[in-house]
């Protein structure tokens, strides 16, 4: 069964940081580009950043830029979100997403056409 499970997410004080992973399974992450998105109740899905496996790079939206770090582990076919300085405006259900074949990570490779989606992780930032 082809899947991705995230975890990491929590309650975290202003300021605070997390790391998100994304592991797959049943596929290998070779050559897939694989995204991280966000929803916030009321507000509509929101990409946050995404890296490529065939190219190593990466894109932030600027509502994350210098403070998440994005990355991926082949050995553990899991990407991860590092998450610094975060702000009560980061709180919303996170997902990864992951879909094949060669990108250079940009705003539309981040945004489009994704074959496989995880279930989310909820984070919250709240004093």
């Amino acid at each position: 069964q082809l899947q991705l499970v995230e975890s990491g997410g929590g309650l975290v004080q202003p300021g605070g940081s997390l790391r998100l992973s994304c592991a797959a399974s049943g596929f290998t992450l070779d050559y897939y580009a694989i995204g991280w998105f966000r929803q916030a109740p009321g507000k509509e899905r929101e990409g946050v950043s995404c890296i490529s496996s065939s190219d190593p790079s990466t894109y932030y939206a600027d509502s994350v830029k210098g403070r998440f770090t994005i990355s991926l582990d082949n050995a553990k076919n899991t990407v991860y979100l590092q998450m610094n300085s975060l702000k009560p405006e980061d709180t919303a259900v996170y997902y990864c997403a992951a879909k094949s074949g060669y990108y250079n990570c940009s705003e539309y490779v981040l945004l489009y056409g994704y074959d496989y989606w995880g279930q989310g992780t909820q984070v919250t930032v709240s004093s």
